[in-house]
């Protein structure tokens, strides 16, 4: 297969999660997304994953039907990536340059600036840091549990995702350990 549309990395995140889980309304591929996706990539909002949705369609990468509910009021779409969607994204998985990861850490950024922060406030920025990187570790903890069953790479992804998060966690620790020592070694001597 030749290259496809130049497309940008949320439709193939999107047509990704088809690939692993077949037929999907938007709403079903919000809550993957919220679950592992984010774990390693980002959560697109729901106008985004409908958007891209639209898009994939008209590429030809995916189909949808419409299906009405059991009390026939409400309706959704439901998605299907189709083989030409297949392969093309395995061709952007397999021939596409990869970026290098951009780390944008807001909480890094403000460490870095700690000669110019109220202690305090330092403090409330890797406590709550802390807190959220447990929190995504357990979420990470629960979905490799859960898909101890797929396959042996999306599964090792997951893994990462706890280390990651581990890793997080743990230096941001460090980091109010560290905070702590310069407030002490700052104080001025009574």
């Amino acid at each position: 297969m030749t290259a496809g549309p130049d497309l940008p990395t949320t439709s193939w995140a999107v047509l990704g999660m088809l690939s692993h889980t077949g037929e999907s309304s938007g709403y079903d591929l919000k809550k993957v997304a919220d679950g592992s996706l984010q774990m390693f990539y980002w959560s697109p909002s729901f106008s985004q994953i409908y958007a891209e949705l639209k898009r994939l369609e008209g590429c030809g990468f995916v189909t949808s039907r419409p299906v009405v509910s059991d009390d026939g009021l409400r309706g959704k779409r439901m998605y299907s990536i189709t083989a030409s969607g297949r392969e093309a994204v395995a061709h952007w998985v397999n021939h596409s340059p990869v970026e290098a990861p951009v780390l944008k850490h807001s909480v890094l950024l403000r460490a870095w600036l700690s000669h110019l922060a109220e202690p305090d406030r330092l403090r409330d920025i890797l406590s709550e840091h802390i807190a959220y990187a447990e929190t995504m570790r357990r979420r990470a903890e629960s979905d490799a549990a859960a898909a101890a069953a797929e396959p042996t790479v999306p599964g090792a992804v997951l893994r990462w995702c706890i280390r990651h998060y581990e890793a997080e966690r743990d230096f941001a620790a460090e980091l109010l350990a560290d905070l702590e020592s310069q407030v002490l070694r700052d104080r001025p001597a009574s």
